[in-house]
């Protein structure tokens, strides 16, 4: 065996599963989840009817017409203006390293 071979802990190996330790990860879905669930209230879903709230949402959009794709476009540059560079960045620094 060589020096550098070790065994993987269950601990790494749930640390490896789930992306991080428990407590960081609840931490960031409890984030996620209140602000996704912002949105999707912002949007009118209620999370106790949500496919008739979903139904709702598409009745809406498709009475706005094209309203709505001019809409939901601006919405779209304004979030990919933060989204893409900052996963953009993100690949960059995971790369893997040339040697």
């Amino acid at each position: 065996m060589m020096p550098d071979d070790r065994t993987i802990t269950s601990d790494e190996k749930m640390t490896r599963l789930i992306g991080g330790t428990p407590l960081a990860v609840l931490g960031r879905l409890i984030l996620v989840s209140i602000l996704v669930g912002v949105i999707l209230s912002a949007l009118g879903l209620d999370p106790w009817n949500i496919i008739e709230s979903v139904r709702e949402l598409f009745i809406r959009l498709w009475n706005m017409g094209f309203d709505a794709v001019r809409y939901l476009w601006r919405y779209f540059l304004l979030g990919a203006v933060l989204v893409v560079p900052i996963w953009l960045v993100m690949r960059l620094v995971k790369a893997p390293r040339a040697r």
